[in-house]
């Protein structure tokens, strides 16, 4: 049987590759150009382009070139000037003023003004409060106004609380400058160097220069998105022609083979990112000591070095220990041991008694719902976590689906387990992040309770000296260890792979960024 199922898996592979070289041909004559034609292959993360509609939305609008921010991140995530080019900021850091580009122009010849860029801001907001999207801009910025000045091209925004650096909040995806009469879902229109032509919805996007892109010369004519879940059709199609790049290569072997082959060129970075799965304390996980129990019955250097083949580095936290907050200081009090596992749940009376394999609690069979899908080794993550924890006698289920199926029932708590890996500094600090956990927070969709984290997250709030914030930050971070509120995975390392025919395809540590003016033609 494992033979059979082999075969049929390389023949779909072969099928779905196939299906993509006509679709990329189907439409042309033999003869034609594709000099000018980039092909970029991914996963595709939401059918929606909507930024409000939910998170992956946002974050599709940025990576695919087609909206850009008022600041954009560099590789040490410091904010740099983008659609904005000079801003000032009162004495107590509420009230933060933006000059707009002169210039700039949406792909469909519309002026960018400062109407326009408020028209977007408010948008985001206006969608939250009604409840029409799974988006939470106010997660990084409340504010009490935004106000726009066409004739100094200028936007002031007050904010309700004082901050830090408001130039990094504006740098995420969240606040990318859209064309508000263009058709959001399916066609919006932005300021970025590409242009959506046609959307053929979880298939492909054809899109095309835009002719009135403000900072330089696009170098393709012609640009398709497509979207390939699987990891190893990626590397294939890579491999055969039918894809010029591709982002996040997550088969330890098949990027082995890319790396190890001078036909391509392999963009690697230690990232911020946090693979991670959520627990649900509204359900038969509110049980401390199941919790507790099962975290430590994971082993995460396995899981981690062997099963996802050192794609991730394992750690306790829900910060990477790349990131300058306290990791080297942190106990993890639930570090891997299967006897301990067991005694635990010995101990609560968390037993096996009718004897068919696996513990119950209150008299029921614990039978746990693990939710994934296809994105950087998660799959792999919750298959392993399942066959752990088999050997405590816990029964998981894993259940694999499409990302916005995913996220929309992380929304509504439909799960016990829920994988999913995090840029963990999306406004270049932690804080938006850790509102995961926070017990008053509209975004913490697992219903994690903790007084003591709670009192230091709404304190981090108002701290602006920075090695304050930082010991916040670790005190938050023990917290979550010691209370197993959430089963960190591991840390990834994003990657970008191209062929000879590309230059400049190089992944950026914020990981908002694929599709660029940096990829050109090779010369």
């Amino acid at each position: 049987m494992k033979i059979k199922r082999k075969i049929i898996k390389l023949l779909s592979t072969a099928f779905i590759i196939s299906m993509m070289g006509s679709m990329l041909t189907g439409c042309s004559s033999s003869t034609a150009d594709t000099s000018n034609i980039l092909n970029f292959g991914c996963t595709n993360f939401s059918d929606s382009l909507d930024p409000a509609a939910m998170p992956n939305a946002a974050w599709c609008v940025s990576r695919y070139g087609i909206g850009e921010a008022l600041f954009r991140f560099d590789d040490q995530m410091e904010a740099d000037y983008y659609l904005c080019d000079d801003y000032s900021v009162n004495d107590d850091n509420t009230e933060w003023t933006f000059h707009i580009r002169d210039g700039v122009k949406f792909s469909n010849g519309k002026e960018l003004t400062a109407s326009a860029v408020v028209e977007s801001i408010e948008y985001m907001y206006k969608q939250e409060n009604s409840g029409k999207g799974s988006s939470a801009p106010s997660v990084y910025m409340k504010y009490d106004s935004i106000k726009a000045d066409d004739e100094s091209r200028t936007v002031t925004i007050k904010t309700s609380k004082p901050h830090t650096d408001l130039t990094k909040t504006l740098a995420h995806p969240y606040f990318s400058i859209l064309d508000m009469e263009s058709d959001l879902v399916n066609k919006p229109v932005g300021t970025g160097p590409y242009a959506i032509d046609k959307y053929d919805t979880g298939i492909s996007i054809s899109m095309v220069a835009n002719e009135n892109y403000w900072k330089e010369e696009v170098p393709y004519e012609k640009l398709n998105v497509i979207f390939i879940d699987d990891n190893t059709t990626k590397s294939m199609a890579l491999q055969n022609g039918d894809v010029d790049v591709v982002e996040n290569i997550t088969t330890a072997n098949d990027l082995k083979t890319l790396k190890e082959s001078s036909e391509y060129n392999v963009s690697q970075t230690v990232g911020v990112r946090t693979g991670f799965a959520y627990i649900n304390h509204n359900g038969v996980l509110a049980n401390d000591d199941l919790r507790k129990a099962i975290l430590t019955a994971i082993d995460d250097d396995t899981l981690c070095n062997i099963t996802v083949g050192g794609l991730y580095t394992p750690g306790a936290s829900v910060l990477p220990s790349t990131l300058d907050y306290g990791y080297d200081k942190l106990n993890d009090t639930i570090s891997f041991d299967e006897e301990k596992a067991k005694k635990i749940l010995d101990d609560a009376k968390i037993v096996d008694s009718n004897k068919d394999g696996y513990r119950e609690l209150d008299g029921k069979n614990i039978e746990l719902n693990f939710l994934t899908y296809d994105s950087r080794n998660l799959t792999d993550f919750a298959e392993g976590v399942a066959l752990q924890l088999e050997k405590i006698g816990i029964k998981v289920n894993v259940k694999k689906t499409d990302a916005d199926t995913e996220w929309n029932m992380l929304v509504s708590g439909e799960y016990d387990l829920l994988n999913t890996n995090w840029m963990t500094v999306q406004d270049g600090n932690p804080y938006g992040y850790l509102d995961n956990w926070y017990g008053k927070s509209n975004a913490n969709y697992c219903g994690y309770q903790n007084d003591e984290y709670d009192k230091i997250y709404e304190e981090l709030s108002k701290e602006m000296n920075e090695e304050k914030r930082k010991e916040m930050i670790q005190k938050l971070q023990q917290i979550l260890i010691d209370d197993a509120a959430v089963m960190v995975h591991g840390y990834y390392n994003s990657n970008m792979c191209s062929d000879k025919s590309v230059d400049g395809a190089q992944i950026s540590v914020a990981d908002y960024y694929w599709i660029s003016t940096d990829i050109k033609p090779a010369k």
